[in-house]
C-alpha cells in the first residue's frame, strides 16, 4: 500500500510531501513535534501528547494549526489510509512560511505535517540482554522541556552511541548528574529498591511514557523518588532502564564500561515493562 502524508491541509503521496524552502522549520528549526504510539490499532496517551503539543507551542508563542478534534480526525484518517496497526504517528508544527528574518513574521500561518510509520517489535535479543548506554556531556539549551524540532545535540549524542555500539546516550550535566537520554528518559533502581528518575523541569523533556509509568509505579505501591542522580550512582545501581514512546520500558545492563547489577535485565524493570504493556493493551484511544 503506498504511504500517504498530511501536509498543510492535504493528503499526498508520502514521497511527494514537501514544504516551502522558506518554511521556518527548515530555516530556523522554529517548530515543535510529537510522536504518538499506535499499539494494536489504538493511540496510546493521545490526550497527554496533544496537551504537551499545545504547551510547547505556547512556549514558542505559536497557535495550534487546527482544533484538537480536527487534529484527531486527521490523525485517524491518515492511520486508516496507511493501514498502520502498530507504529507511530509523527506530528510537526512550524511557524510557517515567511521571508528569512529572525524575528517572528506578522502574517505566517502555522504549518502542520503528519506522517505514520509501521514499526517492528523490539528484538528478543535486546530484551533478553538489555541495552547498553554511554554517557556524553549535555550540551543542550536550557529549555529542554519544549519538544522542539531543534535536535542537533541529541543527534550528535545518538550518533556517538551508535558508533560505540550502544543503544542510547545518557546526557550528563556539569555537576555530573544524568539529565536524560538523547531520545529517552533515564531511570535507576537503588540498592534498597527505590525507583529513581529526574524530576520534571526545564532540564529534561517530561516524557509521556515517563508520566504514565510514574502513575503505574504509584498504583502498584513501589517506592518512587523524583530527583537527580549522578552517573556514578547509576553505574552502581541495582537496575537501570529507559522509557520512551518507542522503547516503552527497556532495561539497561551496561553504562559506559560498567555492568549494571548482575549484567542481566533486572526483576523490577521487567515488572514495570509488563505493567506498561498491560496499560497499552487496555488504555488506548480507538482509531
Amino acid at each position: 500500500m503506498p504511504r500517504e502524508a498530511f501536509v498543510n491541509g492535504r493528503y499526498v503521496p508520502h514521497n511527494q510531501g514537501a514544504v516551502h524552502i522558506e518554511d521556518r522549520g527548515y530555516q530556523f528549526a522554529d517548530g515543535v513535534y510529537e510522536v504518538v504510539t499506535i499499539f494494536d490499532g489504538a493511540l496510546i496517551d493521545e490526550g497527554p501528547h496533544l496537551d504537551r503539543l499545545e504547551r510547547s507551542l505556547k512556549a514558542l508563542c505559536m497557535d495550534m494549526p487546527m482544533s484538537r478534534p480536527a487534529i484527531k480526525l486527521v490523525a485517524r484518517e491518515l492511520i486508516r489510509r496507511n493501514g498502520v496497526t502498530n507504529g507511530i504517528i509523527y506530528m510537526q508544527v512550524t511557524r510557517g512560511v515567511a521571508p528569512r528574518d529572525h524575528k517572528f513574521p506578522n502574517d505566517a500561518r502555522p504549518a502542520l505535517v503528519m506522517t505514520t510509520r509501521q514499526t517492528k517489535p523490539q528484538s528478543a535479543k535486546l530484551l533478553a540482554e538489555g541495552a547498553k548506554v554511554i554517557s556524553v556531556p549535555d550540551i543542550r539549551w536550557t529549555r529542554c522541556d519544549i519538544k522542539s524540532i531543534s535536535l542537533l545535540p541529541n543527534i550528535l549524542a545518538k550518533q556517538e552511541a551508535a558508533e560505540a555500539g550502544a543503544y542510547e546516550a545518557w546526557q550528563v550535566d556539569r555537576e555530573g548528574m544524568v539529565t536524560e537520554g538523547s531520545s529517552t528518559n533515564a531511570w535507576i533502581v537503588t540498592g534498597d529498591g527505590k525507583v529513581v528518575t529526574r524530576a520534571a523541569s526545564n532540564a529534561i523533556l517530561s516524557g509521556i511514557t515517563r508520566r504514565t509509568l510514574i502513575k503505574l509505579i504509584q498504583a502498584e505501591g513501589y517506592e518512587l523518588e523524583e530527583r537527580a542522580f549522578s552517573l556514578e550512582e547509576a553505574k552502581v545501581a541495582r537496575e537501570a532502564f529507559i522509557t520512551s514512546s518507542s522503547s516503552y520500558v527497556l532495561p539497561v545492563t551496561q553504562i559506559d564500561d560498567a555492568t549494571v547489577g548482575n549484567g542481566h535485565p533486572g526483576l523490577l524493570s521487567g515488572k514495570l515493562r509488563q505493567h506498561y504493556s498491560d496499560y497499552m493493551a487496555s488504555a488506548g484511544d480507538p482509531i
